[in-house]
């Protein structure tokens, strides 16, 4: 599985979308791989923009397999906090919640944020 993050979502459903990041996102979706987590989908609905978002949104409901927001998950993140702030690392929690969502259910994430690049960079690992 392909934990999917909000980052390279955006550039799939935007047209001005990065090629190179909707081509992954799309091998994702084409091999069944692509899957997603409440707070990416939170995100993604807060910030859509008009009709035609909002519809690829309620498809990709439908469609996407959702890993989820457990007690672990949230230990995780906790535990990811404290090991990257320990190391000057500081990131937006939303995006440990997610780090830690594909530590625990074990997929890849695919990500065009810079904040997962310096949790690896902080030697953490995020899939």
């Amino acid at each position: 599985m392909i934990l999917v993050d909000t980052s390279s979502w955006i550039h799939m459903l935007r047209p001005s979308g990065d090629p190179t990041v909707r081509a992954r996102v799309e091998a994702a979706l084409t091999s069944g791989q692509a899957c997603w987590c409440p707070p990416v989908q939170l995100e993604l609905w807060n910030g859509a923009r008009g009709h035609k978002e909002r519809a690829v949104l309620r498809k990709l409901a439908g469609a996407l397999p959702e890993v989820p927001i457990d007690e672990d998950v949230w230990k995780a993140a906790y535990d990811l906090a404290r090991r990257a702030r320990s190391r000057g690392v500081t990131v937006p929690a939303i995006d440990l919640i997610i780090a830690a969502c594909a530590i625990r259910h074990g997929t890849a994430l695919e990500s065009s944020d810079s904040d997962f690049d310096l949790l690896a960079s902080a030697d953490e690992p995020i899939s």
